[in-house]
């Protein structure tokens, strides 16, 4: 039976799953959805990355010279409220997908968000609420009160009210908007690759006024109307996720994302001794070949081939005969789909493209941490009264890219479309490649630069321009362009029906792995330079004309070259092992849907 004549009209999005309005009735193609429905969720975007930027970036300030904890306690505060945001939108994608959906979601935990920014600024207004005033930089004088108690409770809270909401808001702000087209009509299709570019200028706008904007007000009006300005900044964003309430495509949460994939290998380890058939078409539901009209074909038909990776899973399909003419339904515990297993194989498999990504991120750690460095022991002035601040230089990227995207979307995806045959002009797995592969020259244009600072200190006694370093933070923010867009693009049309939120989640966990491994690394190269130098580490002194920087660059350059690669080799395999043949003018993937529990458990009784 076609699917959509259950809906009268209503739209699907690759088979059985409709897509609704407010009231929860089919969507309309023509009153909802498209980029009219996704400009409000890029207002939310933007201001809500406004907002947590602006703290994130001058939280440490906060803590050192308001609640007085010390300098590594500060630094793990910051590093712990960062990690937590991009671990928690696992959280935010599971809720989504499972039970709430994506509008509400946000609305939930855009207020948790609004209301941890508005507890930050009662306590930074109200003296009460914090240690006594002192100097912390004093060397003389009585120790300086570290907050602790009902002040540190009310600090902590809030903090994490803001992690909280910020990490549970972000994939849901870019799903729910790539679920305002519908990618079976190839003229949205192609609307969608450019809301990926949309949805990347939105956040370089966000991060622009709050590394300038917003940090300015920090600094001159301080913290507490910081924090006052970030709160306005996030109950617009909510305003404008509002505003779209009724023009809406919405997604229903399908149950839990994790059953269907339980279900399929709790039956493979309990079938673990049975033989997998040698013809494929024997297993449980299994397809000989692809439908004409593939792209909805219903998943409980066999929507996916069977594929020979994994073929562990594959025991997950095997229908136990009991030599008796009377079918018996078995548990969807132990008798599984192909497409079900097939699906499974496609979540394994996509866990290398994002392993390959959290070197990329250990470099945007550095970008963000010893590149201020550097800037810091440069000359900073651009004109006799003003000085640059050497974090302000983390804002170039953005300046660049929100003239560069929308010229990227204009041009060259039309032109490359024409070469192609691609909706997104370039496969988003080449997209990703292209942009690890640039990563690298960002850490040799670092290391050249480093060298060329310290040499310039140590031999000539002078102190270059800030602007020297300004070469890798272009390139970079070049390369995340690319790769960041690219990821995204990738993980959201894979599209296992129910989980595109969950998998666009995943991509702000490289992140959090990213800033991980780049505490490792620093931590391994003192120990191994140290060992083996009598100078001490590359990286062990505080004074960067003493630390060898520059050679801990080389060696992010090493690494990020050997990780594209890495990559390569796994995207090759990815495309090689899968469904889908990556190369040019190839079909976007096709996109199934996970069964739900009820599903699975409805006429097992065919092959």
């Amino acid at each position: 039976m076609d699917v959509e004549s259950n809906y009268k009209g209503g739209e699907t999005i690759s088979g059985e799953e409709t897509t609704v309005d407010w009231r929860g009735r089919p969507s309309d193609p023509k009153k909802h959805g498209g980029m009219k429905a996704a400009a409000f969720v890029l207002g939310l975007q933007a201001f809500e990355i406004m907002g947590i930027a602006a703290v994130g970036n001058n939280l440490i300030t906060y803590v050192i010279n308001e609640m007085h904890f010390s300098l590594s306690k500060s630094a793990n505060i910051v590093t712990n409220f960062i990690g937590t945001i991009f671990i928690l939108a696992l959280l935010g994608g599971y809720l989504s997908d499972s039970f709430l959906g994506c509008f509400w979601t946000m609305l939930i935990f855009g207020f948790v968000e609004l209301s941890g920014f508005i507890l930050l600024s009662v306590q930074a207004h109200l003296p009460q609420l914090k240690p006594p005033q002192c100097n912390m930089a004093a060397i003389n004088g009585d120790p300086c009160l570290e907050a602790k108690g009902l002040k540190a409770l009310i600090f902590f809270v809030a903090l994490y009210l803001v992690a909280l909401g910020s990490g549970c808001v972000k994939p849901n702000m870019i799903s729910h908007g790539a679920d305002q087209f519908n990618r079976d009509d190839p003229k949205q299709s192609k609307k969608l690759s450019s809301y990926f570019n949309a949805a990347y200028v939105a956040f370089s706008v966000g991060e622009l006024v709050a590394l300038t904007v917003l940090v300015w007000v920090q600094t001159h009006s301080g913290m507490d109307v910081g924090f006052g300005v970030s709160a306005a900044a996030m109950a617009m964003g909510l305003i404008s996720l509002v505003c779209g309430t009724l023009v809406y495509r919405n997604k229903p949460p399908q149950g839990s994302i994790f059953t269907p994939i339980a279900q399929v290998f709790v039956a493979a380890i309990l079938k673990r001794k049975q033989v997998c058939p040698s013809n494929p078409q024997m297993l449980h539901r299994s397809q000989s070949k692809v439908p004409n009209n593939h792209l909805n074909v219903s998943p409980n038909a066999g929507g996916l081939l069977h594929t020979e990776r994994f073929r562990f899973l594959d025991k997950a399909c095997i229908k136990i005969q009991d030599g008796s003419t009377n079918t018996t339904k078995e548990s969807p515990w132990r008798l599984c789909t192909v497409t079900q297993v097939e699906q499974v194989k496609i979540l394994i498999s996509i866990i290398p493209i994002f392993a390959c990504t959290i070197i990329f991120n250990t470099i945007l750690a550095q970008l963000q941490t010893f590149s201020v460095q550097q800037g810091s022991s440069m000359n900073t002035q651009l004109t006799k009264s003003f000085h640059i601040p050497p974090a302000s230089l983390q804002s170039i990227p953005y300046i660049m890219l929100i003239f560069v995207v929308p010229l990227y979307d204009a041009f060259f995806v039309p032109f490359a479309r024409k070469i192609t045959g691609h909706e997104s002009g370039i496969h988003p797995l080449q997209r990703i490649g292209f942009g690890l592969f640039v990563a690298t020259f960002s850490m040799v244009s670092a290391a050249l630069m480093e060298n060329k600072r310290r040499n310039s200190y140590v031999n000539e006694n002078k102190v270059i321009s800030i602007f020297w370093i300004t070469p890798q933070f272009v390139i970079f923010g070049l390369s995340e362009m690319f790769t960041a867009v690219g990821l995204i693009e990738f993980f959201y049309k894979q599209s296992l029906k129910g989980m595109q939120t969950f998998l666009t989640a995943l991509t702000y966990c490289s992140y959090s792995f990213g800033f991980y491994l780049s505490s490792l690394l620093v931590s391994l190269v003192n120990k191994i330079t140290s060992s083996s130098s009598t100078n001490g580490g590359w990286l062990s002194e505080n004074d960067l004309n003493k630390d060898r920087l520059d050679l801990f660059y080389w060696l992010l350059a090493a690494l990020s070259f050997l990780n594209f690669f890495n990559y390569l080799f796994w995207a090759k395999w990815y495309s090689k092992n899968s469904n889908y043949q990556i190369s040019f003018g190839e079909e976007e993937f096709n996109n199934y849907s996970f069964n739900s529990t009820k599903h699975n458990g409805d006429d097992h009784s065919g092959p």
